[in-house]
């Protein structure tokens, strides 16, 4: 994840977290607002554990999910000692989590919230009949996922930055070797890739 980045943790996050067990705690930390006033928050929904900053690094995976109940962390005596001002995943997040493991129970974590930070922005849009999304993750192979789900996206053109159009491939190699291809991803997005290349570099691409 790019230092900083809260969206791209967010949906690292949000497509792969069905992959583990049922009650898993998940402990998910980018935290530009490390030491500020931005709570610590623990989510219970029917089938995980979620830890980390309430700067919406967990509302694209809480949106999948029936929340059942949000605690703000304040009680001192379960985190690390001394807190420090710039690391809070290992004074934190990480104390909270190994303890929830454990069996902690949750209405010793300090005060019950009614809701979470989402994040803005994230959701694709209609205009004039045109579905409208954005980049919001790059992976180290330069493939450029989208807000947009691969199953919304299955008909039509993909226009890319207003400049470069494809139909919907299969698979990377469904473009020649060097050209752009626009497919639906593992993560279940719409990606914008180049068959044996960089898509980000080349088509000058970001998020």
């Amino acid at each position: 994840i790019p230092a900083g980045d809260i969206r791209a943790g967010a949906f690292a996050l949000a497509v792969s977290y069905r992959c583990f067990p049922r009650l898993t705690v998940h402990g998910a930390v980018v935290d530009p607002g490390v030491g500020s006033q931005r709570a610590a928050i623990v989510v219970r929904t029917a089938d995980y554990f979620f830890v980390g900053p309430d700067n919406g690094i967990l509302s694209l995976a809480l949106a999948q999910e029936k929340v059942v109940e949000i605690w703000r962390v304040e009680n001192q005596s379960l985190l690390r000692q001394p807190v420090s001002n710039t690391f809070h995943g290992r004074d934190v997040f990480a104390p909270i989590a190994a303890r929830l493991t454990q069996g902690l129970l949750l209405d010793t974590l300090g005060t019950k919230l009614k809701d979470y930070t989402r994040l803005e922005g994230v959701q694709p849009k209609v205009v004039d009949g045109v579905m409208r999304g954005e980049i919001i993750y790059i992976d180290r192979f330069g493939n450029c996922i989208t807000n947009i789900s691969a199953v919304t996206s299955a008909a039509g053109k993909v226009r890319v930055a207003g400049r470069i159009e494809s139909d919907l491939r299969r698979i990377y190699q469904d473009a020649p070797a060097g050209q752009p291809v626009a497919l639906a991803g593992s993560t279940g997005f719409l990606e914008i890739a180049i068959n044996a290349g960089n898509a980000a570099q080349s088509l000058g691409l970001k998020i």
